[in-house]
């Protein structure tokens, strides 16, 4: 079993060029294992993890509704914004500017093949980190992501969540407003639930600017504890 991964932080990146990059990377681990597979090549397989930052876009996962987007392609240009239609699960998200956006790529089998359980420890990770902001992140019930004053009128999403899996093999991941423009999540339903409000941690902590270097810190200390992992910088 391999439990380093390998870190890249990709900066400000389109959103399509950050996909076909996933994209390289998952076929490569998919390939090693069916080369494994079919030849006992005994190939380690390698575990990837992205953090990146898009400019302005709107996906919809592959059970996604499209009128869950608000506005129309010309709307869309005005506020300098992409549309992609992608094979994650959940349905509408929203990426920018002053979000961090993870993604793990990682065979499974390098350390346990259980989704739901992967799942979990993505929210986990998120739950912990804003624990350290004095911040009581929770799941909410049958709601994918990260949620504040669950069950209450005042329930917020902070982080959404959508990923693929395909032998085991995982991509895309979630995203966390921490510097977030919210305006931008009035242009459509955000995953799909209505009467639901989006928050993002500068506005949780009421500053200006949270230092988003610092998070992603703490976001890579959890998970790397959570799945016994090392981290490895690639350049």
């Amino acid at each position: 079993m391999n439990k380093n991964i390998e870190l890249q932080d990709l900066g400000l990146k389109d959103y399509k060029q950050t996909w076909e990059y996933q994209e390289t990377l998952f076929r490569g681990i998919v390939d090693a294992k069916i080369k494994n597979r079919r030849e006992e090549a005994g190939l380690e397989t390698k575990n990837h993890f992205l953090f990146v930052e898009h400019p302005h876009v709107y996906t919809l996962g592959k059970s996604g509704d499209m009128s869950n987007l608000l506005v129309d392609e010309a709307q869309l240009k005005e506020k300098n914004a992409s549309f992609y239609k992608v094979n994650r699960g959940g349905d509408i998200t929203y990426h920018g500017p002053g979000q961090i956006v993870g993604y793990p790529i990682l065979d499974l089998d390098n350390f346990f093949t259980d989704i739901h359980k992967y799942l979990r420890f993505l929210e986990e990770m998120i739950i912990l980190t804003l624990a350290e902001y004095g911040l009581k992140a929770e799941r909410s019930s049958g709601e994918t992501g990260v949620w504040l004053d669950v069950g209450t009128p005042f329930a917020r999403k902070i982080c959404a969540m959508g990923v693929r899996a395909s032998r085991w093999v995982t991509m895309h991941g979630f995203a966390l407003n921490v510097n977030a423009n919210l305006g931008y999540f009035d242009l459509m339903i955000p995953c799909g639930i209505r009467g639901k409000a989006v928050t993002s941690l500068n506005v949780e902590l009421g500053k200006q600017e949270v230092d988003e270097t610092e998070v992603k810190a703490k976001l890579l200390k959890h998970f790397s504890n959570l799945f016994e992992a090392e981290f490895i910088e690639k350049s």
